[in-house]
């Protein structure tokens, strides 16, 4: 009994020492970056640095605020966010299905091994053309720009994810008669949980490079189109609210995949 009370009071004092950890780390990101943006506003304010070009948290709050009185706001944010989250399911179903057939096929793995490593270095942004020659100047070449961008990551980091099951359980399951459907099913899609999760979160990066870079080459509307509009007309304040807006949807799409990673792995 005695013995359980120790262990449990030596518990109580590691998940306090966990709690102050990540209170002290979240804490200081906080601070961080309300001292950037202090320090930012104060350069401004002083003409320290030049307020057109740099801009400023008030300006962007401003031109923030002037989006949504205009109500043009939603709609360039509801446009490349159904772009992005598109792309990215779309890749990581399809990626993580063609994974598995490259998976379960050495055969094939092995023929179209080297096109991935190819198609992985080529710098999509050079199908630009084509793609807006095949789907037009619309949604749809920028939901296949945020596709081809995230799909072969998808492919390559699931695929390894699956060649790295271990060999031995693997043999284990095989002497006990199990088919190759069911070693999937049972180990080594379980297995790749882990995997699954670290693409997910790559994923969320890619898909968003993917549906503004296919804003910057063709879009009427979009957060991209506001970037590139803003650039043209030397709206700087325009260029950086939208970036500020980008970066917090997608921390918040991240955090989400974070959120889900504690659901889906509680015991790690």
């Amino acid at each position: 009994m005695k013995k359980h009370s120790e262990f449990s009071r030596e518990h109580v004092l590691f998940l306090k020492k966990q709690r102050n950890t990540t209170l002290f780390v979240n804490s200081m990101r906080f601070i961080i970056l309300i001292a950037f943006l202090a320090l930012w506003e104060l350069l401004a304010t002083f003409n320290v640095i030049d307020s057109f070009l740099m801009s400023s948290p008030s300006r962007i709050l401003t031109t923030i605020k002037n989006l949504i009185i205009a109500d043009n706001l939603w709609l360039h944010v509801g446009t490349t966010l159904f772009e992005t989250l598109a792309g990215f399911f779309i890749a990581t179903f399809l990626g993580t299905l063609i994974a598995v057939a490259l998976w379960w096929s050495e055969n094939l793995r092995k023929i179209l091994e080297p096109y991935l490593i190819v198609l992985n270095s080529l710098p999509k942004i050079a199908l630009g053309p084509i793609i807006i020659v095949w789907f037009g100047s619309g949604i749809k070449s920028i939901i296949f720009m945020a596709i081809i961008i995230t799909i072969i990551v998808t492919i390559i980091t699931m695929q390894n994810a699956f060649l790295s099951t271990d060999d031995g359980k693997i043999m284990l399951l095989k002497s006990m008669g199990a088919t190759k459907l069911q070693i999937l099913t049972k180990l080594v899609i379980p297995s790749s949980l882990k995997s699954f999760i670290s693409c997910l979160k790559i994923n969320v990066g890619m898909a968003w490079i993917g549906s503004i870079m296919g804003e910057y080459l063709t879009s009427r509307q979009g957060i991209g189109y506001l970037i590139v509009y803003g650039g043209q007309v030397f709206k700087l304040d325009l260029v950086m609210a939208s970036t500020v807006i980008l970066c917090i949807l997608a921390g918040v799409m991240y955090a989400l995949v974070a959120l889900a990673e504690k659901f889906l792995i509680k015991d790690k």
